[in-house]
């Protein structure tokens, strides 16, 4: 069996080592900078001819550089001889990007990060809650999209929420809420329908369920700016929630998300380090960081050892 190598860029360095750990072997040798001139600089400091490389990467912010440092370390490993060569991207940017809207002129994005991954030397992807599952069928390579609600559940098991119910913060987000739901003690359910009832008037929040007196659980793939999230917490508050949690696993937290957070009705915030967070984001208080690397090592340790992915979440 080939030997298995992990790199990492300078997106999630914290993340690549604790997985690094949990497989007990040692990030690669590799150094990735910049030229003086901005360009991505990328030197492999030891063998990897025909080993199975792992280049753990997450596409967040900033966006286009990770997205860079990802394809020029793909291109170095392939030029070096690696044997098989999986890229890991516990957040893939673009995804948003994956249709066009009434026939717009606008770009199918995700497509074209696919096209690209493909092309320069990728064998497999191994990704984490894509944000629409049909992405996969834009790549011409294997496509590994893992779950992140197994890391997020077991934090909620370990709550004591008062008469909880689970919500949707969207009518697109309820199988994900169900789901959750049923694997919460089948929890009830409640979801937010945001309308919008003539041109150029705010958004209604309507809350389907009863969340009156009791613990809310919002769950979503990612948090944005948080502007929807805050007033989505501040719609169940409205309605007699007693407290509001929120959990996610993609924090990619951009514009005035920090504002957004600080000056909602969260009591409190529940992501993964698919995407690490800032420092000003760290001194609200208000959100708790779990980690993808037990997951993640995992799921790396089958696919280096031909083993079954999907047998990790059979509930």
């Amino acid at each position: 069996m080939p030997d298995m190598k992990l790199f990492a860029g300078n997106a999630i360095p914290e993340l690549a080592r604790k997985i690094a750990d949990r497989l007990y072997i040692k990030l690669g040798d590799a150094d990735v900078g910049r030229f003086s001139d901005g360009e991505i600089s990328v030197q492999i400091n030891e063998n990897v001819r025909g080993s199975d490389v792992f280049i753990i990467q997450s596409t967040c912010a900033p966006t286009n550089d990770n997205l860079m440092e990802l394809i020029v370390m793909v291109d170095a490993l392939r030029r070096a001889s690696a044997g098989r060569i999986t890229a890991v991207l516990p957040y893939f940017g673009y995804a948003r990007q994956d249709r066009r809207v009434r026939s717009a002129r606008v770009p199918i994005t995700a497509k074209v990060v696919a096209d690209f991954l493909s092309s320069v030397g990728v064998d497999r992807v191994l990704t984490v809650d894509l944000h629409a599952e049909q992405i996969q069928g834009f790549f011409d390579v294997p496509v590994d999209n893992v779950f992140g609600s197994p890391v997020l559940l077991e934090h909620m098991k370990q709550q004591t929420f008062h008469d909880a119910v689970m919500v949707s913060p969207d009518i697109g987000g309820v199988v994900r809420a169900r789901a959750m739901a049923k694997l919460m003690n089948d929890a009830d359910l409640a979801i937010i329908d945001k309308r919008r009832p003539k041109a150029n008037e705010s958004q209604v929040m309507h809350i389907i369920g009863d969340v009156n007196g009791r613990d809310c659980v919002m769950v979503d793939d990612m948090i944005d700016t948080g502007g929807t999230l805050a007033q989505a917490a501040k719609a169940l508050k409205k309605n007699g929630a007693r407290k509001v949690y929120a959990y996610a696993t993609h924090p990619v937290f951009s514009g005035n998300a920090v504002e957004n957070i600080k000056n909602s009705e969260i009591d409190e915030l529940i992501v993964t380090d698919s995407i690490p967070l800032s420092e000003e984001m760290k001194a609200t208080g208000m959100v708790t960081q779990l980690t993808l690397s037990g997951m993640l090592s995992e799921a790396l340790r089958r696919v280096s050892n031909e083993e079954s992915i999907s047998a990790m979440f059979e509930y």
